[in-house]
């Protein structure tokens, strides 16, 4: 199963800076242990457009979606056996990037 993992960051209270050493010692984990599929970082929110084309005209939108204090800072996609195994993962990952990790199944 295929799991999509969200790297939550806080604007109020940010992870560390320096966890590309950790990452990357994460992320080769993954790769040798077979559970890696993709992964990357997100410029910040503020960098994002909206696109909303449901009408006559698309509309291009400067910013993200919704204004928060906590955004989308990167992405994984891991292959695991189940739900469990991306959990234990998750755990590993929020330590390594300090920040929250979402996990959600793909369907």
């Amino acid at each position: 199963m295929q799991y999509l993992v969200s790297v939550i960051d806080d604007k109020d209270n940010p992870g560390s800076t320096d966890r590309r050493p950790a990452i990357s010692a994460f992320n080769e984990r993954l790769i040798a242990d077979g559970y890696w599929v993709f992964a990357g970082g997100l410029a910040d929110a503020g960098a994002a457009t909206v696109v909303d084309n449901r009408g006559n005209q698309p509309v291009f939108s400067d910013g993200p979606f919704v204004e928060s204090k906590e955004y989308l800072a990167g992405v994984w996609v891991w292959e695991a056996p189940d739900l469990d195994v991306a959990l234990k993962l998750a755990t590993e990952a929020s330590k390594a990037c300090d920040r929250k990790i979402e996990v959600r199944p793909f369907l």
